[in-house]
Order: C-alpha cells, then sequence, then structure tokens
C-alpha cells in the first residue's frame, strides 16, 4: 500500500508522474481550485479587516472526500501543484480544505518542478519545503482586486448600460488600449507623400541596380510638384558613386521563448490565438503520450517572464547542437543573449524537457496543433544557442544635381541559427550584385525612374499578438493573464476579431466610454502598471498584501457611489421604432440582442416578425440620396452604408458629415476636429465647426 500522497493540479500530471515514482506514492488530482471567495456576495470584509471569506467550490465536495479518505492513510503527503502563485495558493486552499495542518504526526510538504521529468519530479521531492506565503499572499491579493472591480463595478454598468456586461481590473484597462487605437486610427489624416525608385546600370553590365531617392535640395516629396521638379533635374544626367562600403552584418540568434513571445509568434507564424497557446502548450507540458516511452511531458513550464535556463538544459542543447551541426554553429557562451529586463528565476524559459526529442520522431504521437507548436519552441530553444547567421554586406550612395539615392546588398555567408529556426518577421536578402563591381567615382547610367504616390498610413489595428505586446511592454497583466484577458473581452463582445486584427465593438466603446467618465484610475495605465509593480512587491515579500486593498478600496468604493448617483442610464429600453409590421400591422420596436439593435413586432409572441435596425444620422447617401445609416459587420463592427443597400454600395468606416469636398465632391468624413475627402487622392481637409 502505498505511503506517501502526491497532489497535483491536473489528472493529466496524474499518469505522467505516477510512472516516475515507485509503489510507495500515490498520485491525486484536485483538479484545480478546490476554494474560492463565493460567487453570490463579495466575500471580503470591507468593513473590517478586508479578510476574504472562502467556501468549497460547488462540484468539489467528492473530489475532497477521495482525497480526504488518502490523507488518512498516508504517512507523507507532498503537494506538487504547479509552480506560480496560483499553484501555491491552489497548495494552501488544500492544506486548509483536508485540515492537514491538524495533524502534526503526517508532515504536508511543497514540491515544485519546472518540468515533467523523471529527475526534475523526484530532485523536487529532495528539496521539498513549506508553502511560500509570499506567493500565497500575492495570489490573495490579485484574486480581491479582482473581485472587488468586478463586484463594486460591474451592478453600475447593469444598472446603466444592459445585465451580463463586466469590468475588471486588467480586462477594462486592456479594452481601453484597444479604444485608443481606433480613435487613433479614426481621427487620423493622410498626407501625400512619393517615393522614386531608380533602375541604375554600368556600362558593359546587363544587370541593374535597384536605388531609392533619399533626400536632395528639398529632401521631401510632398506632392506631383516636387517630383516633377525632380525628374525635370535629373532627365538626360547619369549619376556618380559618392561612397561605397562593404562590411558584414550579423544577426544574433533569439531568446528562448517566454509566455508573452510565445503568444506573439504562435500568433504570427500559426495564427493560433493566445487562448489557443496556452491550451495547447498546457498538454504538452502536462504530458502526452510516446510510443515506447509512455506518457512525456514534453516542454517546461508555460508560465513565464524569464528567458534562463537551466544549466542542465544549457549542457543537453550544447552537446545537441555539436553532435547535430557540428562546432561552428555552436554559440559561444559570450554570445548567448541575455534578457534585459528583470527575471523571475524561479521559472526558466519555455522549452524543451529533452531536445534529442526532435517533432520528426514524435511526430506520429502528436496532434497537429501539439506538432506545430512544438516544432516552434523547440526551433527557437535549439536555435537560442547557435551561432550567429552572418550576412555580406554592400551599400552605396549615389548623387546628381544635389539629389541622392541608396542601395544595398546583402548575402547570407553563413547560416547559423537560421539553418534551425527564422521568426514570421524574417527579412530576406537584398540582391544587387552589381553594387560588388562599382567603387567610389563611378559613373551609373540612369535607366528609369519610377515616382509612386503614397499616404502616410494610420498606426495598425491590433491583433492579438500585438496587443499581448502592447500589454507586457506597458506592464499591464502578467503572462499567466493575457489570454485569459483578451479571451474575455472578445466573449463580452467589447471587441471582434475580423481575420487577424481586433475591432473595438458599439458596446465596447459604450462600456470604454462609461468607464473613462465613472473610473478613469481604473483604466488609467500607468495605475494599472504601478499596481502591478506592488502586486510583485507582495510575492517579493517587501509589501503586506492586505496595505494594498486598504489603499484601493476607498478610492473605489468613492467612485462607485458617485457613478450610480450621477450617470446617465445608457438608453437600451424597447422603442418604438416608427415603422409598422408588414404581416400583422402592430408598431415595430427597438429591441437589443447579442448582435446589437433590430426591429421586433410588438405582438409577440403572436407574431414572431423581426428585422433590421438602422440609425440614421441625418445624411444623405452621396449616391443616391437615400438614408445614411449606421450598420455593422456580422461581427460587430460598425460601418456607415445606405439603408439601401445592396442596390447602392456607399459604406465608409468613418461618420460623413452631411457636406461633400469642394475639390472633387465626394464626401466629407468626421475625423477627430477635421473634415476629411473620403478619397485620399484628393487629400482636401477643413476644421470642423463646433456645432450643438
Amino acid at each position: 500500500m502505498a505511503k506517501y500522497l502526491v497532489i497535483v493540479e491536473s489528472p493529466t500530471k496524474v499518469k505522467t508522474i505516477g510512472k516516475f515514482l515507485g509503489s510507495n506514492y500515490k498520485v491525486m488530482a484536485s483538479q484545480g481550485h478546490v476554494r474560492d471567495l463565493p460567487k453570490s456576495t463579495l466575500g471580503i470584509d470591507v468593513d473590517g479587516d478586508f479578510e476574504p471569506h472562502y467556501i468549497t467550490i460547488r462540484g468539489k465536495g467528492d473530489i475532497l472526500a477521495s482525497l480526504r479518505k488518502e490523507v488518512s492513510k498516508a504517512e507523507k503527503i507532498y503537494l506538487a501543484t504547479d509552480p506560480d502563485r496560483e499553484g501555491e495558493a491552489i497548495s494552501w486552499h488544500l492544506i486548509a480544505a483536508l485540515k492537514l495542518a491538524e495533524n502534526k504526526n503526517r508532515p504536508v510538504y511543497r514540491i515544485t518542478f519546472n518540468e515533467i521529468t523523471k529527475n526534475a519530479v523526484k530532485e523536487s521531492i529532495k528539496n521539498a519545503r513549506e508553502i511560500d506565503m509570499n506567493l500565497v499572499d500575492a495570489q490573495q491579493a490579485r484574486r480581491c482586486l479582482d473581485r472587488i472591480v468586478g463586484y463594486r463595478i460591474s451592478p453600475v454598468l447593469w444598472a446603466k448600460v444592459k445585465r451580463g456586461l463586466s469590468a475588471g481590473r486588467v480586462q477594462s484597462v486592456a479594452l481601453r488600449i484597444v479604444c485608443d487605437r481606433e480613435q487613433e486610427i479614426s481621427d487620423f489624416i493622410p498626407e501625400e507623400y512619393w517615393t522614386i525608385d531608380a533602375t541604375l546600370g554600368v556600362k558593359g553590365s546587363k544587370k541593374t541596380i535597384a536605388a531609392k531617392y533619399v533626400s536632395g535640395d528639398q529632401s521631401e516629396l510632398k506632392d506631383k510638384a516636387d517630383v516633377d521638379k525632380l525628374m525635370k533635374q535629373l532627365k538626360g544626367k547619369d549619376m556618380s558613386v559618392a561612397e561605397v562600403k562593404r562590411g558584414e552584418r550579423v544577426r544574433k540568434m533569439p531568446l528562448p521563448f517566454t509566455t508573452s513571445t510565445l503568444q506573439q509568434e504562435a500568433s504570427k507564424a500559426l495564427g493560433f490565438s493566445t487562448q489557443k497557446t496556452m491550451r495547447v502548450a498546457q498538454q504538452l507540458y502536462e504530458g502526452v503520450d510516446i510510443s515506447g516511452q509512455g506518457t512525456v511531458g514534453l516542454i517546461s513550464y508555460l508560465r513565464t517572464d524569464s528567458t534562463r535556463i537551466s544549466d542542465e538544459a544549457e549542457t543537453m542543447v550544447r552537446s545537441y547542437i555539436k553532435s547535430a551541426y557540428g562546432d561552428k554553429y555552436l554559440a559561444s557562451m559570450d554570445a548567448v543573449p541575455k534578457s534585459n529586463k528583470r527575471i523571475q528565476d524561479a521559472h526558466e524559459a519555455i522549452r524543451p524537457t529533452d531536445v534529442e526529442l526532435s517533432p520528426v520522431k514524435i511526430k506520429e504521437d502528436l496532434s497537429r496543433d501539439q506538432l506545430r507548436l512544438y516544432q516552434l519552441i523547440w526551433k527557437r530553444f535549439v536555435a537560442s544557442r547557435m551561432a550567429p547567421a552572418v550576412y555580406d554586406t554592400v551599400s552605396a550612395k549615389f548623387e546628381c544635381a544635389g539629389y541622392k539615392f541608396t542601395a544595398a546588398s546583402s548575402k547570407l555567408r553563413f547560416d547559423g541559427f537560421m539553418s534551425v529556426y527564422t521568426d514570421a518577421d524574417e527579412t530576406k536578402e537584398e540582391n544587387n550584385s552589381l553594387l560588388n563591381d562599382i567603387d567610389n567615382g563611378t559613373t551609373v547610367i540612369v535607366s528609369d525612374l519610377h515616382p509612386t504616390q503614397h499616404f502616410t498610413q494610420p498606426a495598425p489595428h491590433y491583433t492579438e499578438a500585438s496587443l499581448v505586446h502592447a500589454m507586457e511592454e506597458l506592464g499591464v497583466g502578467r503572462p499567466s493573464t493575457y489570454a485569459t484577458t483578451i479571451t474575455t473581452i472578445l466573449t463580452r463582445r467589447y471587441i471582434v476579431k475580423e481575420g487577424k486584427n481586433i475591432f473595438v465593438t458599439e458596446l465596447g466603446e459604450t462600456v470604454d466610454k462609461i468607464m473613462k467618465d465613472a473610473f478613469p484610475q481604473i483604466v488609467d495605465v500607468d495605475f494599472t502598471a504601478n499596481m502591478e509593480t506592488l502586486l510583485d512587491g507582495v510575492e517579493e515579500g517587501v509589501v503586506k498584501w492586505k496595505t494594498i486593498i486598504e489603499n484601493f478600496y476607498p478610492d473605489l468604493n468613492d467612485a462607485v457611489n458617485k457613478a450610480e448617483a450621477e450617470i446617465e442610464k445608457v438608453e437600451i429600453r424597447d422603442e418604438l421604432s416608427g415603422e409598422k409590421c408588414e404581416l400583422c400591422g402592430r408598431p415595430m420596436y427597438i429591441k437589443y440582442g447579442p448582435h446589437g439593435r433590430f426591429q421586433a413586432c410588438s405582438g409577440f409572441p403572436e407574431c414572431r416578425n423581426t428585422k433590421p435596425y438602422y440609425e440614421k444620422i441625418d445624411v444623405a447617401c452621396p449616391k443616391c440620396g437615400k438614408d445614411v445609416v449606421i450598420r455593422a459587420t456580422r461581427k460587430g463592427r460598425r460601418y456607415y452604408g445606405c439603408i439601401d443597400n445592396p442596390d447602392c454600395d456607399f459604406m465608409v468606416w468613418q461618420r460623413p458629415s452631411g457636406k461633400n469636398c469642394p475639390k472633387c465632391g465626394k464626401s466629407l468624413l468626421i475625423k477627430g476636429n477635421k473634415l476629411v475627402c473620403m478619397d485620399n487622392e484628393c487629400g482636401y481637409s477643413e476644421d470642423k465647426k463646433d456645432e450643438k
């Protein structure tokens, strides 16, 4: 009979870890948290000492009963939940729920391992420790803050907008980041500029050089007049080579993945959502059945912001590179990039547990998604310890009549780490081989000049990858929360995805406006980032967790009371649309559904007629003269289009002003404090007059 009980979080880990430990050990799963704050009440004593009140999670009774039965038989108990603050808190809750502290004769130990391998698991038992209350308190602080924000602010949204909405300490800031970008895009006014590509040649050679205009007497080509002036100056003339530089460019190997960089690269390279990346990575971490080996944990722990790897992993990967690729592909220890951010050394970077298990060897044992993500992690890890790639480069500057052009060429001399891994943003070689045949003072023939008109572009819409990057840069949230935060605001339909791009919905704009007006501190990026720093201080043992709550709650409480009294309700009641039901003649009402407003017959349920509702904006369609209305894509992104669609195809993303451009006659759109022609090539704009 087993003497020792090991409690893990996931049933999958039971199978993986069970095979590493002998018959003296029994492994069981808690299946996540067993205690939490109650759903029906706030669960925090805000009138006293802010003590949280935990209860057993519904449905966990049978699991706890099974665990108690085994606890009574065990001589020692090892709590082996995940190696982070959430895992530490689960172990702490298990001690309370199973009353493990009451029996002094039955030792209880906390063990952690960064990877689920035989060596790691056995080593963790040798280094068993007590619960780290700093980690537990860090989790309690986050949980209580999130509960207070959600339970105090969400009812305000229910009362002022509609039920089912939610606010959150991190999710509301993430929504604001997206809304601010959308506003920036909406207000952006394109400016015209031109580029000129030159095709240059050398006498006696059929090859050509592709050069670009860089500067001159008038360095900017703002319009066609500037271009015509340059073309006139250069007509019939050749250029001289002002400078030639030959050298090399070294492309350094990448760092191993952190949670954030894995989510970003999986999004760009594989098209994975952040949620999918974390789900598949969890499967790889907990264990996959490998032919001949049983269940194997393939990667190290997936929630980390460290790029450090252990000495054992360093030795393992260096030995592999040396045998598989040769000495010249092995990076020197000095050349390995170092992380420039504060590293939490509790966790390593995300890496394979055994580099010898290459994706090719185990591809038959993995699902398609598992293989693609494992391949990405494996290649990035191996590449991180390989030699840099080296390019031979040549660049040249050309001059004529005071105007300057430049050209560059690069050729890969040594592929280094790129023989294994290239990221999704990898740049291609520049092929301008004729540059190798020219020197200072060489005269080159201008074969052709290609002017191209451009317009400046606004910042791009966020993707999941770039939103994760922005949150990381701004210090909003932590690696373990990025995926759930984005998933939450997608589920609430505050934002939608079209392709990879993220757009804010009308509902998202409404919620964001209320949050900015009533709770500016909650959605302030700097405030949230400072809060994350304080919470990290709890983890490090330098900040008391209840002190954060005590200082935070009074201001939030005042803001909630003020919002309840002063914010006007956003009208979402059923109102008459002004139309009659074509089936029964009764009035049609405007109602709200998950995809926005629609018209429904007031005779429901006898008459179930529904049809789209389009809000008019008192602007006539510039194409057919009928009403322009607010429409929405199938995913909820708002635009302005003719009510007579599909017979009339007029549509724009920005609100039409009802005025026409005096230059070309097309519609003027409202962009911030400007009215701008919808035709970028026209370029007309004027100040928007304030109107009540």
